[in-house]
């Protein structure tokens, strides 16, 4: 009988198809838009000068080539920098820079075709994304998803690429690496967030590697008696969710639009859809989205883009936020507008979620509801939307010209998936 392990590596091996690989490709180029983006950020700054004498082979973005791990670890810890980067709603996480850091450093590392590559970000997601939807709220309320189920997506990715390893095995390494808490997000220099995706990445990379050489890891991490979801997972029931879908979940994933942490998106929706009379703003949402960002007064950069206040006051100008609107001077302008929002917690939007990130506005009596966010598969970004934002965070990231590089993603793979899109 096969182990829950197992059974995930049987899972990863299914048919890939051109519409999937169109898929990934999208989401790569996201990722490449915050990847460049945060470069230009203090906190990618430091990333880029912590390693300076690194030497290798693979892409590092904004330094000089390195090693397949340390090429992980830095482009992942980039591409998380500006909060813009992809998620998967009922795993909360994000897969992106985890998973697409490995996937390209391995590839490089391998002389792999880009079409491998993009074979492999799909294998990479699904093992993250089963994995994150089945770890439950118990362990979300201390553990970052993305920091603990991204090390599985990774792994899985690089072995894809990585002829000889064993993917049990580097599954099992991976888990046993497994970290990142959310006590960072109560302090507000703390840069651990970003650390939390690109030590994922390495961590993917460096368990294939080692998977390669022989050198074995725990074939049972997820279900053991001391494993994964038993030391990190409380009341959680991995089997039936990890293995209840048939496709290819980064289909489900969610593109955000808004430079603010997604649990703030929905309230940014109702509130773009509101008449402003400047009365008081009753603001009902879900109850992880008033633990994470609920910030009436934030100080800083990274505050405001996890404060619901913040957001709605901008959104009620009547234009979507950008990333100037989470800088200091925009914290200032808004502060009038932040005493106004009243944050309230709703059973509707709380039994609706993770399904559903949900939140509604009310002002002067009349109500504006989003029931889902804008990126989310219920409510998808537009192609030219997708594109936009991809050339605009490439142009903040101090690229000149970013359309060859966007057209370089956007080949012959996207053509018919993009004629689809809204």
């Amino acid at each position: 009988m096969k182990t829950v392990t197992q059974s995930l590596a049987t899972l990863l091996a299914r048919p890939i198809g051109q519409e999937d690989r169109a898929r990934a490709a999208l989401l790569l180029l996201d990722w490449t838009g915050c990847a460049v983006a945060g470069r230009s950020e203090p906190a990618g700054q430091k990333i880029a000068a912590a390693f300076p004498d690194e030497i290798g082979r693979c892409t590092r973005i904004g330094a000089n080539p390195a090693s397949p791990q340390m090429a992980a670890l830095h482009n992942g810890c980039l591409g998380n920098v500006l909060e813009m980067d992809d998620v998967d709603k009922r795993a909360v996480l994000h897969a992106a820079p985890t998973v697409i850091p490995a996937a390209l450093a391995m590839a490089e590392h391998v002389g792999a075709s880009m079409d491998d590559c993009l074979d492999a970000i799909v294998v990479g997601y699904e093992a993250a994304i089963r994995i994150g939807r089945a770890v439950g709220p118990g362990h979300y309320a201390f553990w970052h998803n993305t920091a603990t189920c991204g090390p599985f997506g990774a792994a899985a990715s690089a072995c894809y690429l990585l002829k000889g390893s064993d993917l049990v095995s580097a599954l099992g390494l991976a888990g046993t690496q497994s970290a990142g808490l959310w006590q960072t997000r109560h302090e507000t220099d703390s840069m651990a967030k970003q650390l939390h995706a690109g030590h994922a990445a390495q961590v993917g990379v460096q368990s294939a590697l080692l998977s390669a050489q022989g050198f074995q890891g725990p074939r049972t991490i997820l279900e053991g008696e001391q494993g994964f979801f038993a030391a990190l997972c409380p009341g959680a029931d991995p089997k039936d969710v990890m293995f209840a879908h048939e496709g290819w979940l980064l289909h489900e994933t969610s593109l955000k639009p808004y430079p603010a942490c997604r649990h703030a998106h929905p309230a940014i929706d109702a509130a773009l859809k509101a008449d402003d009379d400047g009365g008081e703003v009753l603001l009902r949402t879900y109850a992880d989205a008033i633990k994470f960002c609920d910030r009436p007064e934030p100080s800083s950069v990274i505050e405001a883009k996890f404060s619901l206040q913040q957001s709605v006051a901008v959104a009620l100008t009547g234009r979507s936020p950008t990333l100037n609107d989470f800088e200091p001077d925009a914290i200032a302008s808004h502060a009038a507008t932040r005493t106004r929002v009243r944050v309230e917690e709703s059973r509707n939007f709380n039994e609706a979620y993770p399904a559903h990130y949900g939140a509604s506005i009310e002002i002067g009596g009349q109500v504006w509801i989003a029931t889902d966010a804008l990126g989310d598969p219920e409510v998808p970004m537009r192609y030219d939307q997708i594109r936009q934002k991809a050339f605009g965070l490439m142009r903040h990231g101090g690229m000149d010209d970013p359309d060859p590089l966007i057209d370089a993603a956007l080949d012959r793979i996207l053509a018919t998936y993009c004629a689809r899109l809204p």
